[in-house]
């Protein structure tokens, strides 16, 4: 799973909430956010005053130099309600309610082929059920929970698919996939959509103890779910052959509702730079004080990790302390307009998909192309050597002040 800071540990590729909230306290408590979080606070405005200070509901709670929503891309999971479901027997989870249960001796039903259904997976896998079947509506791209294999993928920094993409989706399919080659994506490139990063799915099919069905759910039954299974490259919705699969449990792995930004100014929604084309992905161009850190992702590909988390705050720290250091709006435009030239034949949007080289590139172009933010590349990079361009920026100020010039964000 996803390391939000460099101390993290995880013991399974996918820990259980104990775990997770047990992480998250050690690093509260580590910096000392005690007082500095407020609990059961609803956000619903953000709004600059006329020094522009970040107000967050009302000025009771403070005024603030800079925003990073940190409110993620899952939000309430989705629980789509399915015909026939009142009439199954068993027991129905969302994947995300795995806490605490089971699947000891019994036959479990997955249904999605997404991220979730990995998670599901591996619930069973730990629990020991008889058998698994996952229920997909569409084939997804599995590569092994490998660092190398992650890091080669990662390397395609032009972050779409390219002339040279079915050079990896070949080695997937011979090295990987194997005898399963019929599960590999006959449509929709590599380099397209988050692949689903998990080394055991194709053992456990193997080993007889998974199958992994491709077509579309009609409706539950008492005993299980009546499935349309439909052949490679048939469509959703086309023609194939009804089943019923039996099963004692359902796990819903049906992903979750994206958290909304609406609680920021109308002005960072205004067409065509809305989320997720802002500049670097997460500073809207009109208030470059903002960083949605996460929030805005959609799809992605390579070594997950905390490093471009601390990368896209100091950079925020570093436009909020360096007038010379902060991007205009203009120019922050102009990036997001030449990112979608560059990327004008890919077959999803510019910002839809990204590879960690590609984002990488991003923060390089962004430091290098600024000779006043050259003095920052080691805080920005590695956290190092903030007194040193601090230094520069209050001699910077001292000038600019004696010219009369402001401070203002622009």
């Amino acid at each position: 799973m996803y390391r939000f800071h460099p101390s993290v540990r995880w013991s399974r590729g996918y820990p259980d909430r104990q775990q997770i909230v047990s992480q998250i306290t050690q690093l509260w408590k580590r910096y000392g956010l005690q007082e500095r979080t407020k609990f059961n606070t609803k956000v619903t405005s953000v709004f600059q005053d006329k020094q522009s200070r970040w107000i967050i509901n009302d000025p009771s709670n403070g005024r603030f130099d800079g925003v990073i929503p940190a409110i993620g891309s899952c939000g309430d999971p989705k629980m789509p309600h399915i015909d026939g479901q009142e009439q199954f027997k068993g027991e129905i989870y969302h994947s995300s309610r795995l806490d605490g249960k089971t699947a000891e001796g019994k036959k479990v039903l997955i249904i999605g082929g997404g991220a979730s259904a990995v998670e599901g997976l591996e619930f069973v896998i730990h629990t020991n059920a008889v058998s698994t079947s996952v229920l997909a509506r569409s084939d997804k791209w599995i590569i092994p929970r490998n660092p190398i294999v992650d890091i080669l993928l990662a390397f395609n920094i032009f972050g779409q698919e390219t002339i040279f993409s079915w050079i990896p989706e070949s080695l997937l399919r011979l090295f990987f996939y194997r005898d399963l080659k019929d599960l590999a994506p006959t449509s929709g490139g590599l380099f397209t959509g988050t692949p689903m990063v998990n080394s055991d799915v194709f053992r456990q099919i193997r080993d007889g103890k998974a199958s992994w069905l491709r077509g579309d759910i009609i409706r539950m039954t008492e005993h299980g779910v009546l499935f349309n299974h439909r052949a490679k490259g048939v469509p959703k919705g086309g023609p194939g052959r009804e089943e019923e699969v039996k099963g004692d449990m359902i796990i819903m792995a049906t992903g979750y509702h994206r958290p909304s930004l609406s609680f920021l100014p109308d002005d960072v929604f205004q067409d065509p730079y809305q989320p997720p084309a802002w500049y670097l992905q997460v500073f809207p161009p009109a208030h470059v004080s903002i960083s949605a850190i996460n929030c805005t992702y959609t799809n992605a590909i390579g070594t997950v990790g905390s490093w471009h988390i601390g990368i896209y705050t100091r950079l925020l720290l570093v436009f909020l302390v360096d007038p010379l250091a902060r991007p205009q709006e203009y120019w922050m435009k102009k990036w997001i307009d030449m990112t979608r030239f560059l990327k004008s034949r890919s077959p999803v949007g510019a910002f839809d998909f990204f590879t960690y080289s590609e984002l990488i590139y991003w923060f390089v172009f962004c430091v290098a192309i600024n000779p006043f933010r050259w003095k920052w590349a080691l805080f920005v990079f590695f956290g190092l050597g903030s007194a040193l361009p601090l230094s520069v920026v209050k001699e910077e100020d001292r000038l600019r002040n004696g010219l009369g010039m402001g401070k203002k964000y622009s």
